[in-house]
């Protein structure tokens, strides 16, 4: 049975409508049907849920409305999941979300997708602190581990990881978006794999194409000129900087209420986390599609891409003994101007 676009449409009608047992009642009707429950997972729920971050983005959702879909999709993947309760045939995988990633759900289908295809997996959740991953392993001995990173943002603690879990001799499979679309991080973090879907991660463990010993991590030589450490340090610091200066520069700023300098001060802190994270990989692309996408998001929003770039130019101003970190707000000030 083929998944068609009235199928997606009708479940991501039921989850924007907080109808959890229409969503439910939807998806096991579907298996009954003869439907496979990884198609349900894959062909259904997860380009779902991609449109369910579309509209967020796009100001046709709020965050509200975001997370409760995400929570019925959530819902609707357990109850696939135990329909069909698939029993292991597969040695054992451990799958988790890295430190700090809170966005479980895409590592939830790989994890179910891999429990369908008979692996005995442990999914251990979001934000699994490292250490805690390490005891785990050394407690169970999986074959492998595979770790989800929805945001770049996480990058440092990600590779933290990886590198911890290969240390103790377990190879690594990379995914989700924050590894890059096209892997690119993983592989400059020195995963063992990485695959762009659940499906392509199943099928790399399955094939047994990830390597039988770790490779050492990866060696960020940039990292040498502490750009990156010094930054995170004096964050607090240079974010205090750039909020003292905005009023003079933008006057509007000073008849904000309180609510609005708070608003303020988040987005200069989210943009504080990207530049960290393109300093940590040295990768002037992460920073700059974060850039766009912030500019994207505000024009939804009715919010104009100047104040994008006035903050990254103060950022830039504040940053006088940073040069990749100006060499980024730069490129990123381009990215908002273009916007």
């Amino acid at each position: 049975m083929s998944v068609t676009v009235d199928v997606v449409d009708a479940y991501l009608e039921r989850v924007g409508a907080a109808d959890e047992f229409g969503a439910i009642d939807l998806v096991l009707g579907l298996l009954d049907d003869g439907m496979p429950a990884e198609s349900l997972l894959l062909d259904v729920i997860a380009p779902a849920q991609r449109r369910v971050g579309e509209l967020w983005a796009a100001g046709a959702w709020s965050v509200a409305r975001e997370h409760g879909a995400t929570a019925i999709s959530e819902r609707a993947v357990a109850a696939i999941t135990t329909a069909v309760r698939p029993r292991p045939t597969r040695s054992r995988i451990t799958v988790a979300c890295t430190d700090g990633e809170y966005h479980a759900l895409p590592t939830r289908l790989l994890a179910e997708v891999l429990r369908l295809r008979g692996w005995h997996v442990d999914f251990l959740g979001a934000n699994v602190p490292g250490p805690h991953l390490i005891t785990h392993l050394h407690q169970t001995g999986p074959d492998a581990v595979a770790i989800g990173c929805a945001l770049p943002t996480r990058l440092p603690r990600a590779h933290a990881t990886l590198t911890a879990c290969q240390a103790v001799g377990i190879p690594v499979l990379a995914g989700g978006s924050g590894f890059g679309a096209d892997g690119r991080f993983a592989v400059k973090l020195g995963a063992d794999g990485w695959a762009p879907t659940a499906n392509a991660a199943a099928d790399l463990l399955e094939d047994g194409r990830l390597p039988s010993f770790p490779t050492p991590g990866a060696t960020l030589a940039h990292l040498a000129d502490e750009e990156y450490t010094l930054f995170v340090k004096r964050r607090g610091e240079i974010l205090a900087g750039v909020m003292a200066e905005l009023p003079r520069r933008f006057p509007p700023m000073r008849d904000y209420t309180q609510a609005q300098v708070d608003h303020t001060a988040d987005d200069l802190a989210h943009i504080a986390d990207f530049l960290s994270a393109a300093l940590y990989i040295d990768d002037t692309r992460l920073f700059t599609d974060f850039v766009t996408w912030t500019c994207d998001l505000l024009h939804a929003r009715g919010v104009p891409s100047r104040s994008v770039a006035l903050a990254l130019r103060l950022l830039h101003d504040e940053l006088h003994d940073f040069p990749r970190a100006r060499h980024l707000l730069a490129e990123g000030t381009l990215a908002a101007d273009g916007a």
